[in-house]
């Protein structure tokens, strides 16, 4: 579960409590990454800083079992293997807790359903990586001269 701020669902300055959330980072040749939230009420995109300042705050508030972990998949490979049969939006009776969208079901050769791999936190399972979130900030965070030697820049 991911609590995140400035959220369309929030009250005030209350944190939306996502059991999990997808983000858009765009990873720009400039200097100012961006994030692409369809949920939050901040600018779209976004700006990381202001993303990060906002939306994501700081883990320093939260008890440390409820710090947070993003897994960081590149967009080619998501949009490859990512599956979902949408059971994760039905109640215990099998009852649509929300409508659900009206485009079919993701699916891919290999698999019907594979979201729990995708929302684990366990970088043993799934695909990509997993970051603490002050690693994944300070990683595509506004780059400075201290920071253009990190892998992958």
């Amino acid at each position: 579960m991911i609590p995140l701020w400035k959220q369309k669902s929030g009250h005030g300055d209350e944190p939306v409590v996502w059991d999990y959330h997808v983000i858009l980072l765009h990873v720009s040749s400039g200097e100012q990454n961006f994030i692409y939230d369809l949920d939050t009420v901040l600018p779209f995109p976004c700006p990381f800083e202001l993303y990060s300042v906002e939306a994501f705050r700081l883990d320093d508030s939260l008890r440390p079992e409820f710090h947070r972990k993003i897994r960081m998949i590149r967009a080619d490979l998501y949009l490859r293997t990512f599956a979902s049969d949408r059971s994760h939006m039905k109640d215990a009776n099998g009852k649509w807790q929300k409508p659900p969208p009206a485009y079919p079901c993701i699916e891919t050769a290999d698999s019907k359903m594979n979201l729990d791999d995708f929302i684990s936190m366990n970088p043993k399972v799934g695909w990509g990586s997993v970051f603490p979130l002050p690693d994944f900030v300070y990683r595509f965070g506004r780059q400075t001269d201290d920071s253009s030697s990190l892998e992958g820049r």
